[in-house]
C-alpha cells in the first residue's frame, strides 16, 4: 500500500452516519479531528467497540483511522464507524471479509426509530380513554 493511499467506507446506525479512511499507519484513530480517546471519553467500553475490527484480524497496529461522524448518539456513532472501518479492512483486503461475517462485523442494524403519528401520543402510544 502506498504512503498516500487509503480506503474510504460508509458506515451507518440508526441516524448516526460516519464516514471512515484507512490507510497504512500506528492504530491512531480520530473522530471528527480529535483522537477516539478524547471523543468517547466516557466510555471505555465504546473504545473497545472500535477496535474490534482490528483485534478479530490480528491487525491492531497497522492502520490509521480518520472519521467524520454525524448524527445520532455516542453508542450509534461508534456503531457506525466500527462498520465503515470493517467495510474499508475488506476493500483492503477481500481475504478479510469471511473472518469479519463470521465475528458479525459486517451487517448493518437497519432498527432505526418509529416516527410519530398525527393524533396519537407517540409512534404506537393511543390517547388514554375516558368513560366519563
Amino acid at each position: 500500500m502506498a504512503k498516500n493511499t487509503y480506503f474510504y467506507a460508509l458506515g451507518r446506525r440508526k441516524s448516526a452516519t460516519a464516514r471512515v479512511r484507512l490507510q497504512s499507519g500506528k492504530g491512531v484513530i480520530t473522530i471528527n479531528g480529535k483522537p477516539s480517546d478524547e471523543y468517547f471519553s466516557a466510555s471505555k467500553y465504546l473504545l473497545a467497540r472500535l477496535q474490534q475490527p482490528f483485534v478479530v484480524l490480528d491487525n491492531v497496529d497497522k492502520f490509521d483511522v480518520s472519521a467524520v461522524v454525524s448524527g445520532g448518539g455516542h453508542e450509534g456513532q461508534a456503531e457506525a464507524i466500527r462498520l465503515g472501518m470493517s467495510k474499508a479492512l475488506v476493500a483492503v483486503n477481500e481475504d478479510f471479509k469471511s473472518t469479519l461475517k463470521r465475528a458479525d462485523l459486517l451487517g448493518r442494524d437497519s432498527r432505526e426509530k418509529e416516527r410519530k403519528k398525527f393524533g396519537l401520543k407517540g409512534a404506537r402510544k393511543q390517547r388514554q380513554f375516558t368513560k366519563r
